[in-house]
């Protein structure tokens, strides 16, 4: 059949999808999520169908293309192309297989990660493997398979016969700047530490959106290369490298029902690190009421499978499980944790000593990964001496930053709001959720300058009338929204 292409100027973000006019849909027994093949040419793709009801947007004889399918083949409004019934992907029967309860092998689960990767399942389709894997645990075998394909069909890095440390926190904690800390102490140390970060995805901010308030974090794998070996490390955005592509497509659809099963959490993470070029890997597992590991249990179940996984693997892993009842740090949002960062590598006398406390327990782990011991120490005299702050410095400068900013260069938001305690005693519990919440609200992490400054942590006495938080803002109606927003669980005093 031939069309008439109608640009209807609209993105999915991702799938290729074409609307078809029902009545020229009818012709063809075309359904809304068949496929079909577009030719223009010699170019060719396969898009999902929708069906267009009515001829407003779509009339006879038209194609309504998205512009994912616009940029793919060129296409020009007005111009014809010849649609074709294609068959469904594939992976779909396999899909089905992992719903049944089924065991897949290595090639269906490689077929469904290239089919991920290269847009052919629909978000309803990608869904439905989400929740296969959700009610269906993935095995060991399939979970080692799943990280493999997921890594294999990106681009894998690859730092030569050198031991590449990396760590990765599971999520959850507020603030807990880790990675900031322990890259410049174990590059100063001598050690490669290429450390691809993420954004925010519901938290009010990433380590990749805290970094970037320092120094530039979205560079092609030819400049991270460049900066390792400038400065034996570097801290970057991971988004902007083509590494484990099919999982972010994979967060994606599973974000709006907060549904993250463990073979996918760890096939996940570990194909990150596989991609990185990762040999030594230390694994933060935070246990919290709210979190999504909520007792030790949980934790001490969670951590065998990711060290056997990271065996499977070839990588030497460990796991710290930490305590992530509160927020590790004072600052909340990308400004205000970088502010937090700099004074632990000044060691100003207002540093935020939890935080410092953390990256030492975790610091001793690396070393000790990479055959060195008493870690902790020679992190301490690294952090005491100054040499961590130098590599810090130079990492931000190989990255195009300023290397000689400070706490006070950095402008948070203009507006703020200082909650006091309404009565005496002791700080009995921060919630996670409620302060993350309010920081979002308040901008962060979009707006760098927004987020909350904690002066009390649980256990702390305080009188009443004494400072518990301050939040900042940008916008002042943001500040006023996220003030609404403030109740007495935030920091609960008793």
């Amino acid at each position: 059949m031939k069309l008439k292409v109608r640009d209807i100027d609209i993105s999915t973000g991702g799938v290729l999808v074409v609307a078809v006019n029902e009545h020229d849909a009818r012709k063809i027994d075309l359904h809304h999520l068949d496929r079909v093949k577009i030719r223009r040419g010699s170019r060719e793709e396969t898009a999902v169908v929708d069906i267009a009801y009515g001829r407003k947007t779509v009339p006879d004889g038209h194609i309504g293309a998205f512009e994912e399918v616009i940029s793919s083949l060129r296409l020009r409004n007005g111009e014809t192309v010849q649609l074709i019934p294609a068959r469904k992907p594939l992976s779909l029967q396999f899909i089905r297989k992992k719903l049944d309860g089924l065991t897949l092998t290595r090639k269906e689960i490689e077929q469904i990660v290239w089919d991920i990767v290269h847009n052919k399942l629909s978000n309803i389709e990608l869904t439905y493997f989400v929740a296969a894997c959700y009610t269906n645990a993935m095995s060991t075998q399939e979970t080692v398979m799943l990280a493999k394909a997921i890594a294999e069909q990106g681009d894998i890095l690859s730092f030569g016969k050198r031991k590449v440390l990396d760590k990765h926190c599971i999520g959850g904690v507020p603030g807990n700047r880790t990675t900031l800390v322990l890259v410049p102490i174990l590059a100063a140390a001598g050690f490669l530490f290429p450390k691809t970060s993420s954004r925010s995805i519901t938290s009010p901010a990433g380590t990749a959106d805290t970094m970037e308030v320092l120094c530039p974090v979205s560079f092609p794998i030819p400049k991270l290369r460049s900066v390792v070996r400038k400065v034996g490390a570097c801290m970057v955005w991971g988004g902007a490298l083509n590494l484990a592509p099919a999982d972010d497509k994979i967060i994606q659809v599973e974000k709006p029902l907060a549904i993250d099963a463990e073979s996918q959490l760890i096939a996940s993470i570990m194909a990150k690190k596989y991609s990185a070029g990762s040999t030594h890997i230390l694994l933060d597992i935070p246990i919290s009421a709210g979190g999504k590991i909520r007792s030790r249990a949980a934790a001490e179940k969670l951590k065998k499978k990711f060290l056997l996984i990271g065996k499977a693997l070839g990588k030497k892993v460990d796991v710290y499980i930490s305590d992530g009842s509160q927020p590790i740090g004072n600052g909340i949002g990308p400004c205000l944790e970088a502010r937090d960062v700099l004074k632990i590598f000044r060691r100003d006398a207002d540093r935020p000593m939890d935080l410092e406390e953390k990256c030492l327990d975790m610091a001793d782990r690396l070393f000790a990964l990479a055959g060195v011991a008493g870690g902790r120490k020679r992190a301490k005299r690294i952090l005491d001496s100054g040499k961590a702050y130098v590599k810090f410095r130079e990492i931000i400068k190989a990255q195009g930053g300023k290397p000689t900013i400070t706490p006070d260069n950095i402008a948070v938001g203009r507006y703020t709001h200082t909650y006091h305690a309404k009565k005496s005693g002791k700080v009995a519990a921060i919630s996670n959720e409620e302060i993350s919440r309010i920081a979002r609200i308040a901008g962060a992490p979009a707006d760098k300058g927004a987020g909350m400054y904690l002066y009390h942590h649980v256990g702390c006495r305080v009188k009443e009338g004494d400072k518990l938080f301050t939040l900042y803002a940008q916008a002042k109606h943001k500040l006023a929204y996220a003030v609404e927003m403030i109740s007495e669980d935030c920091v609960e005093v008793r």
